[in-house]
């Protein structure tokens, strides 16, 4: 039985929170950002506070930037608050599908603690080497690397980066050294030197590079191509068919918050996603809405965090 299931179930019987109060939100609501400020998920995530609140002039949503161990931080202090819709947390990826395989102890149970709210927004790798480098092509980078061993940069271990990084290795034939950073900036930094022959990072940390000359876009990890980019692949399209690997990102709320709320956020969500300056805005950062009703969302993380865990067991990286 879903969750969803489990919920409709209780109401009919009288034994799930209570309902939300007369005209939420009546105070300040709480959004948990566990990662740092002007990142992927803090800039989408401030997109959607603002969009919301000049939708609704009586909201007032704070961001609250809870980083550390990959997301775990932010959303193991969301699980503690109580559940009554005045805390949220923007989920992603790492932190709700990759890091329960990860971590070899986890602070929160990924699909037990939270009511998936809202999918947001959902962003590609883009595969990168120096300007100058030898390789011109995809195709390029993978005779290189089953000639001889690459280098890959990432953002940290465990990040959607490192893991796609490693799970192409594997799909295309070759073996790579992973060299991990604390951040995409420093790492990228390497990359352009030429210190590091290869990168997997989001179109939002690299589309200025790539247009300003500095780095080489090789490929990008959806289904279709970037519009910001769109004389860039895709690795489906260079020969590898079923390749392919989003960063993603869901609102969420602590466990036991009140339906009606959480029906009311995921309206508003919806509602922003599909106006034309917020699809404007993401599409300029590599960015993609996403949406989809609860019933959707509860399904897609599930298969998202079963997808990823048989990444992360298939590459043989583990975390304390």
């Amino acid at each position: 039985m879903t969750r969803i299931a489990v919920v409709l179930v209780g109401l009919c019987f009288g034994v799930v929170s209570a309902l939300a109060e007369p005209g939420y939100p009546q105070r300040s609501v709480r959004l948990v950002v566990p990662f740092p400020p002007a990142g992927a998920t803090d800039v989408v995530s401030r997109l959607i506070v603002d969009r919301i609140s000049a939708n609704n002039p009586g909201w007032t949503i704070v961001v609250e930037n809870k980083p550390g161990a990959g997301g775990n931080i932010g959303l193991e202090a969301a699980t503690k608050s109580k559940p009554d819709g005045y805390t949220i947390a923007m989920g992603q990826t790492a932190n709700l599908a990759i890091n329960p395989a990860l971590y070899a102890k986890m602070p929160y149970d990924a699909l037990k603690d939270f009511i998936p709210v809202a999918l947001v927004a959902e962003q590609p790798l883009v595969v990168v080497v120096p300007a100058e480098s030898a390789y011109k092509s995809l195709a390029d980078l993978v005779a290189a690397a089953r000639a001889k061993t690459l280098t890959v940069a990432s953002a940290g271990n465990g990040t959607v980066g490192h893991l796609a990084g490693e799970l192409f290795a594997r799909r295309a034939g070759f073996k790579i050294t992973h060299v991990p950073y604390k951040g995409a900036a420093a790492a990228l930094t390497d990359v352009m030197g030429g210190r590091i022959d290869f990168m997997m990072p989001t179109p939002q940390a690299a589309l200025q590079l790539v247009k300003g000359g500095k780095l080489r876009a090789l490929a990008v990890t959806s289904v279709r191509r970037v519009d910001a980019i769109p004389d860039v692949p895709t690795i489906v399209e260079s020969g590898y068919p079923d390749f392919i690997a989003i960063d993603w990102k869901a609102l969420v709320a602590p466990a036991g918050t009140p339906t009606d709320i959480v029906e009311r956020l995921h309206l508003e969500v919806e509602r922003v996603l599909k106006q034309p300056a917020t699809i404007e805005k993401m599409s300029a950062e590599g960015s993609s809405p996403m949406r989809g009703s609860l019933v959707e969302i509860e399904r897609f993380v599930q298969a998202e965090h079963a997808r990823w865990g048989s990444v992360v067991r298939e590459a043989g990286v583990k975390l304390d």
